[in-house]
């Protein structure tokens, strides 16, 4: 009886010390929930459910260790091995609630689970250090949530009785219940008996893709993610049948609309989503006037597409038409190495000089090392403008002072050129200089300020622009990153979440203006530009021109998902199906709207899409990225 009753102890211990981890799991995930519901406003009971499941499965491929500690016997070392176990147990469930409520706030800008990327971004130059100051200032609550959330667990687990005297537990039963225990932890752990462990894609799938965000923690995500950089080989189709469905090898064709070696200038706004630029709200107030007016005087794209979440996801679609069709975003992939044909090398067979300007410090975001790795020839940033006084003391420089120092440096390069300004200002923590506090305009989210401020500094470098020789024989592109954290409703569906603007400005009016009410995405402005400049050569992207007569896409990835925009709908492409079809027409009460595909066009858009990811994952593992 004894023996039984010490058996039946040990099993009750360790099982109320692991349900103890899973509640807190659930916890978690219900304050991430709470502050972040206008992304899941369809989520149901069964979301948490599937949740609690995905969390034991975390605890279980985190707790193993733990479970074999608690069975060894105790004897000869069993204060050690008690002070062993609570030091396990509280670091492991503390990081657990670190990395859940970092995903708090971060999930308004990234809408997704973070990955084991994360670390690698934030460990790219100075960023982290620069950072950490401002997010314990601007995100204090959740600090403090953080630290209620400890004391409460170690509170209620020095409740639960460690004292093995009253009723010992002898080697043989010991034995059994870790075998017990590991043997559930390890197939809990996969996901189940399947011959390939589950992963963050497969149990996303347990629930709509739109709630994937809710249904995983981000310690799952984190703990799959790692190593897991490398993608895998497709093969929907013989290579001569996937080539009928997509090639990214292509050929411009000259539009014969600007004359023959045009400057160029792109301007990559930062965070500028179109749900804060005027230009596309019908709102009395307005938080970029100056780039509402020059919208007005460009090809400006109606349904404009980010192809990711992230800068450092944007400039390789911008600059090189390369998409990021995988949890590491290209620059800090194991590809990053790979041969490209990004634009400054591409213009330089037609005599372009090339810089890239971005006043951040250097280092950040690898975007320096990619600048080269593109054929940039020159590099400016913080380090190059050389006056800290002008320092934000978090990202870089000031975009007041960085962008018409921009203008007047780009003067000094030979022409043709190409320059690509990446603006910061916009970034948070949307610090504005105390001067323009009370100039500038206030909204309903903290973005709303500096995004008046970024576009104040946009028309200080216009306005410097203007006094160049090269302005009225350059072509201007503008173009955001990514979208922001949303306050919008609208902004928060996935087939308007990317929206962001992209344009074309010529000073003299040869590009027609005009709203152009089609998709266009960011992996669309390399070829669209070589067109524009008359430039016929042979290159490798994964964008259509807008004078090709074709269909008009775009493509995303989240969490296991591709979101594929096809004219005027969204396709929702997982498991390798498409799955749900949504409207993306401007505000017209589609929102949320889900109609099942016919099966011509599920067909269609299923081939389209399999010949892409087939392409994108074996000419990424061959170095196979240019036109050879």
């Amino acid at each position: 009886m004894r023996a039984k009753s010490g058996f039946l102890f040990g099993t009750k211990q360790l099982m109320k010390q692991l349900l103890l981890a899973l509640s807190f799991l659930s916890i978690e995930r219900v304050i991430f929930w709470l502050l972040n519901q206008d992304h899941f406003k369809n989520a149901g009971i069964t979301d948490f459910f599937v949740g609690v499941w995905i969390d034991w499965m975390t605890i279980s491929l985190c707790f193993i260790p733990y479970v074999l500690i608690y069975c060894i016997p105790s004897t000869g070392w069993k204060k050690a091995k008690k002070y062993i176990l609570i030091f396990y147990f509280s670091v492991v469930n503390m990081l657990f609630a670190a990395l859940n409520l970092m995903d708090v706030e971060y999930f308004e800008y990234t809408n997704k689970r973070s990955t084991a990327d994360l670390f690698t971004i934030l460990g790219a130059g100075n960023d982290l250090k620069q950072l950490i100051t401002t997010f314990i200032v601007d995100f204090w609550f959740l600090i403090v949530l953080f630290i209620a959330l400890c004391n409460l667990l170690v509170f209620l687990y020095s409740k639960i009785n460690h004292d093995e005297d009253k009723t010992p537990i002898s080697g043989l039963h010991r034995l059994l219940i870790g075998a017990m225990f590991t043997g559930i932890m390890i197939v809990s752990g996969r996901g189940g008996f399947q011959l390939k462990p589950a992963g963050v894609m497969e149990v996303a799938q347990l629930g709509e893709p739109e709630r994937s965000g809710l249904l995983l923690n981000t310690p799952f995500t984190m703990i799959k993610s790692v190593g897991k950089d490398q993608l895998e080989v497709k093969e929907y189709f013989a290579e001569n049948v996937a080539r009928n469905y997509f090639n990214p090898i292509q050929k411009s064709h000259p539009a014969h609309v600007l004359p023959d070696s045009t400057n160029v200038v792109v301007i990559i706004l930062e965070s500028f989503g179109n749900e804060f630029v005027g230009y596309f709200n019908d709102k009395k107030i307005s938080y970029s006037p100056f780039f509402d007016s020059l919208l007005a005087e460009s090809m400006t794209f109606e349904m404009g597409i980010a192809n990711g979440k992230k800068s450092i996801e944007a400039v390789p679609a911008i600059l090189a038409s390369i998409p990021n069709l995988m949890d590491n975003p290209y620059i800090s992939s194991p590809y990053a190495t790979n041969d490209i044909n990004a634009l400054p090398t591409l213009l330089k067979k037609s005599g372009y000089s090339s810089a890239f300007f971005h006043g951040a410090t250097n280092g950040s975001m690898r975007f320096d090392a990619f600048a080269k790795h593109c054929g940039f020839e020159d590099y400016f940033g913080r380090f190059e403008y050389n006056n800290d006084a002008h320092f934000d003391k978090t990202w870089g420089i000031l975009d007041e002072y960085f962008n018409p120092w921009t203008a007047r440096k780009i003067t000094s390069l030979p022409e043709p050129f190409f320059a690509t300004l990446f603006t910061l200002s916009s970034h948070h923590p949307y610090y504005v200089p105390s001067r323009w506090r009370n100039k500038l305009r206030n909204g309903p989210h903290p973005i709303c300020k500096s995004i008046h401020y970024g576009d104040m500094a946009l028309q200080k470098f216009f306005n410097e622009a203007k006094k160049q020789p090269w302005y009225n024989n350059t072509i201007f592109i503008m173009v955001a990153d990514h979208t922001p954290a949303t306050n919008d409703p609208y902004y928060s569906e996935k087939q308007h979440m990317y929206s962001i603007p992209i344009a074309f400005y010529d000073p003299k009016g040869r590009i027609k203006k005009g709203i152009q009410p089609t998709i266009f995405q960011q992996l669309d402005i390399l070829p669209t530009l070589l067109d524009l400049l008359n430039v016929e050569i042979p290159f490798y992207g994964y964008g259509n021109s807008f004078f090709k007569p074709s269909d008009r896409e775009g493509i995303t990835y989240l969490e296991g998902s591709i979101y594929y925009f096809n004219n005027h709908h969204l396709f929702t492409f997982t498991e390798e199906k498409a799955r749900n079809l949504q409207a993306v027409d401007s505000k017209n009460g589609n929102i949320g709207r889900l109609y099942p595909p016919n099966a011509r066009q599920k067909k269609h858009i299923e081939n389209r899409v399999k010949a892409i990811v087939q392409r994108y994952n074996s000419d990424m593992i061959r170095n196979n990225l240019t036109v050879k």
